[in-house]
């Protein structure tokens, strides 16, 4: 594993936000849905696109809080824009649990 400095770290903006809604993605070449994310007034709602629905429903995520790095490019997910990548731990066979905070808190706050 290659190290990091300080300064590499604070590069990277992660923030809380609140998923409104959850669509099914079948374009998509593994199976994901598209997310429509409430990162607070600051940063403002994007879009993600996000491998989960192995251990996710969509009616489970609406409402959900979660983290995401909000400041990488932009990508192209067959023909869809996603714009923040969602957080989460990476198990056996791409299973994804994600990172959210144990209380609820503002959307948009920091991650330091």
């Amino acid at each position: 594993m290659k190290e990091i400095d300080w300064n590499d770290f604070e590069k990277i903006e992660m923030r809380t936000g609140t998923i409104l809604a959850a669509e099914e993605f079948p374009e998509a070449r593994k199976p994901a849905y598209k997310l429509k994310i409430d990162f607070g007034k600051a940063i403002g709602v994007k879009n993600s696109s996000a491998q989960i629905t192995r251990r996710y429903t969509r009616e489970e995520l609406q409402g959900r809080q979660i983290i995401a790095v909000v400041n990488f490019p932009v990508k192209r997910i067959a023909g869809f824009k996603s714009e923040c990548l969602v957080m989460g731990i990476l198990g056996a066979d791409d299973d994804v649990v994600l990172l959210s905070s144990d209380q609820r808190v503002e959307n948009g706050l920091k991650i330091g």
